[in-house]
């Protein structure tokens, strides 16, 4: 329900913040995580402003395709290590569930394609690399599309979470 962009700084250094060495040290971290990354992560509860994994050039070679095919499957268990938290399990809606078992399945074409990439032993026709890549691009399209959905379905649970709860009002005297 609520997630502290601060909470989530000190996870990254094992539940602790770590020392700075000025206060504007201190100051240039928390805006580029907190102000800078966590509000723009935040924009992407909106339909308008779809979730975009990182783009890259890649030519069509064997070591392009599994560094792409790596670089795609490190982006999808950093959005389900970021969706999930310190969680084991989570209830989600069901589109999201739904979105998450999508990504999974993606996840492991990716490591196929990288382990397959990276097997010298297997042959790399030209044209096959770049098919391979074509269809990356289009798994790539498929995941940014269930992760903006999960991430869209998620907000509504929330918002609809949030408007059923109660609102008290403070007491006059």
């Amino acid at each position: 329900m609520q997630a502290s962009p601060i909470k989530m700084v000190e996870a990254l250094w094992d539940g602790e913040l770590p020392t700075f060495e000025s206060l504007d040290a201190t100051n240039e971290l928390i805006g580029a995580l907190v102000m800078g990354l966590w509000n723009r992560l935040t924009r992407h509860q909106e339909r308008s402003a779809p979730f975009r994994l990182t783009r890259i050039e890649v030519s069509a070679t064997r070591e392009e395709v599994g560094k792409l095919a790596l670089l795609r499957r490190q982006e999808i268990e950093g959005f389900v290590e970021g969706l999930f938290g310190d969680k084991e399990s989570l209830d989600l809606p069901e589109r999201a569930h739904n979105a998450l078992g999508t990504l999974a399945e993606i996840r492991a074409m990716l490591e196929a394609s990288r382990e397959r990439a990276e097997d010298a032993t297997k042959p790399a026709d030209p044209a096959d690399i770049a098919v391979t890549l074509g269809h990356l691009r289009d798994l790539t399209r498929v995941a940014e599309h269930e992760m903006h959905e999960a991430v869209l379905s998620c907000t509504r649970a929330r918002r609809q979470m949030m408007k059923a709860l109660p609102r008290t009002r403070p007491v006059l005297h």
